[in-house]
């Protein structure tokens, strides 16, 4: 099993910067994809950003359009830990953001963490 653990979340004024970690613990895969997914009251869960590694280096990353230039995310396999750096916040980034883990050669995520809050006010 994977275990995961969000840090990071906050209350910021528009505009402010957090950057939200995650700590995984437990099994661990070699080749591997991680994602920062965030859920607003009253509306769907979403994806946010991605970042693989393919055993040696980062693999690629990907982001809602929503959010491109904006977060960016990042990877620390030696500390088994994945950064999200937000930038510009703006209040329709508020939400609970939660990180998730798959092997790579699977296409759904089954290891999630408990997720971690961000308000941005206004």
């Amino acid at each position: 099993q994977v275990q995961l653990l969000e840090s990071g979340g906050g209350l910021v004024q528009t505009g402010g910067s957090l950057r939200l970690s995650c700590a995984a613990s437990g099994r661990t895969f070699s080749n591997y994809a991680a994602g920062w997914f965030r859920q607003a009251p009253g509306k769907e869960r979403e994806f946010v950003a991605r970042i693989s590694w393919n055993g040696l280096n980062v693999g690629s990353t990907a982001y809602a359009d929503s959010v491109k230039g904006r977060f960016t995310i990042s990877i620390d396999n030696a500390k088994n830990t994945v950064w999200l750096q937000m930038n510009s916040l703006k209040p329709e980034d508020t939400a609970v953001y939660y990180c998730a883990a798959r092997p790579i050669y699977i296409s759904t995520y089954p290891y999630w963490g408990q997720g971690t809050q961000v308000t941005v006010s206004s």
